[in-house]
């Protein structure tokens, strides 16, 4: 079952800058200037259930097992669209943070992303 579904509309000048060390920022449209620039802005969309270890992120196709979620993640993806995605143990985990298994792939604009169940229920 996917849980969070959306598209990339726009890049923040500095957001690519932080997806070569393996951080990728995601916020809704509506994001404030400051944060506007260090993240990829998405369509607004609704969360359909809690994001938990275990899980799947798909980017473009791309499969990652999620391996730890903060607690304030399923919180601000609600409200906000927002959480940062770690690859490869960038730094410690954050509340607002999913670390996840791999290398950050190219997120450009028209990028899809998905959060499945791990369970597919």
């Amino acid at each position: 079952m996917v849980i969070y579904e959306t598209k990339i509309t726009k890049i923040g000048v500095q957001a690519q800058e932080l997806a070569q060390i393996g951080l990728a920022i995601i916020f809704n449209e509506d994001a404030p200037p400051e944060l506007a620039e260090i993240s990829f802005l998405h369509t607004i969309e609704e969360l359909k259930g809690e994001v938990e270890r275990g899980d799947f992120l798909v980017i473009d196709g791309q499969l990652f097992e999620i391996e730890e979620v903060g607690s304030e993640v399923n919180k601000n993806l609600q409200l906000l669209g927002h959480c940062t995605l770690k690859f490869e143990n960038v730094t410690s985990l954050l509340p607002g943070d999913i670390r996840l298994k791999g290398v950050l792939p190219n997120i450009k604009i028209g990028t899809i992303l998905k959060i499945y169940r791990k369970d597919g229920n």
